[in-house]
């Protein structure tokens, strides 16, 4: 079977035009400058619309979309469900000089499913909440110093990023401390080092940074760090923005057996409506009482109705298994796809949240960039370096469909590659 090839025309004229007046065109993680979209000229940059596990870009294009928004979309685009209760929600009343009481409902809602959330604080990005826990950490503790495991992403406010980076200054980093992740040693022996100056240790439950296969945790790791931060004072912080609810309606913490001190969940939280939360043990909420955080949109209450609806219906689709099983079934068959054509398909991560790498053996990339690009030019949108999403809204055709282009895109790899013969 031969699939028709995607054409672009629309898409690099709105490019042309965005360039003018926005910088980059399309910037930050959505644009072509991020390295994840490469050749640029086989990914699509503007939307059409959305439904379901598809968009369409603005030429027509129909794509299965395993990015899913970055991860908002756990349901599937434009949720009757989740959408009418933000619009019956929106003919009521949305961003109000004093908040509605869905604040409180969707509070209530995350302590009962969140299994180490006595308490809820609601924002707008995972980087609104990965900044309150970091602050939340130095004051309860009066520390400065943080630990990261090595790959991390965690945003990009000043704090979350590296020296040499642009616009970064030493004192926005000068109290960071980087270990190899899922190395308990160096955790210790860093603990050993800064003895009664480390506030937080912060993490992803497992290592799903950019550009690198992922890890999942080792065998007893988190427990054995759960234990150390007990004994040391320390506060144990857990990114679960990307991962959160798609491994468990619990929490990621709760996934692989342990329980954070804060947790920081955004992207499924409300499939797509914007809104963030952090959620802690009862012995912090005193402090993050007292800190000054706030925000314009924050308490806004059509994303709370949102995320209440998403929440319930994740959990009446027992939404977890579903994931993973599509995963399996998915990443299963574009293994299959690989060898049957001669590639090594790498894959890692969580099946919900799988990540893919050709491995060519000199570890250029090229060969798997070039699969990714006639895969998307097909209407199968992966990413290059990033994790991709499976969602609600996927079927089992969806999947079938998405090994058959993948298939093709294989046999074009290896025809255009006569030398790896």
């Amino acid at each position: 079977m031969s699939f028709k090839i995607n054409k672009y025309d629309k898409n690099k004229e709105y490019f042309k035009r965005a360039e003018k007046v926005v910088p980059s065109g399309v910037y930050g993680h959505l644009g072509p400058a991020e390295g994840c979209f490469i050749p640029v000229s086989a990914f699509p940059t503007f939307a059409e619309k959305a439904q379901g596990a598809y968009f369409w870009d603005v030429d027509g294009n129909r794509f299965i979309d395993y990015m899913c928004a970055y991860g908002p979309n756990v349901l599937g685009y434009g949720d009757k469900d989740v959408n009418n209760a933000a619009f019956e929600q929106a003919k009521i009343a949305d961003c109000t000089t004093a908040p509605s009481t869905k604040m409180i409902e969707l509070a209530e809602l995350l302590v009962d499913t969140v299994a180490s959330a006595d308490w809820a604080f609601f924002a707008k990005n995972g980087g609104d909440t990965t900044t309150l826990a970091i602050m939340t950490a130095r004051a309860h503790t009066g520390r400065k110093k943080l630990i990261f495991a090595s790959g991390f992403y965690h945003g990009v406010t000043p704090w979350t990023q590296k020296l040499g980076y642009p616009g970064i200054l030493e004192e926005d980093v000068a109290n960071n401390l980087y270990i190899p992740w899922n190395d308990y040693e160096a955790f210790e022996k860093m603990v050993e080092e800064n003895e009664g100056q480390i506030a937080a240790y912060i993490a992803t439950p497992y290592m799903h940074g950019n550009f690198r296969d992922n890890e999942l945790p080792a065998d007893g790791y988190w427990q054995k760090v759960r234990k150390l931060c007990d004994e040391k004072g320390i506060l144990l912080i857990i990114d679960d923005v990307r991962c959160g609810f798609r491994l468990d309606l619990a929490g990621s913490d709760h996934y692989y057996g342990f329980e954070a001190d804060l947790i920081c969940f955004c992207k499924a939280l409300a499939n797509g409506w914007s809104v963030s939360a952090l959620c802690g043990k009862e012995e912090f909420k005193g402090t993050v009482s007292g800190i000054t955080f706030t925000g314009s949109y924050w308490l806004s209450a059509v994303p709370f109705a949102a995320a209440i609806a998403c929440i319930k219906k994740m959990k009446k689709l027992n939404l977890p298994e579903k994931l993973r099983k599509d995963g399996l079934m998915l990443t299963d068959g574009l293994r299959d796809a690989a060898t049957n054509n001669g590639f090594n398909l790498v894959v890692t991560g969580e099946p919900a949240l799988f990540y893919l790498r050709v491995d060519d053996k000199d570890g250029n990339l090229m060969i798997h960039q070039e699969w990714v690009a006639e895969c998307v030019k097909r209407g199968v949108y992966f990413t290059n370096h990033h994790n991709h999403f499976m969602n609600a809204a996927m079927t089992e055709q969806d999947i079938k469909l998405t090994i058959e282009i993948a298939d093709e895109a294989f046999k074009v790899v290896r025809k255009n590659h006569p030398e790896l013969d």
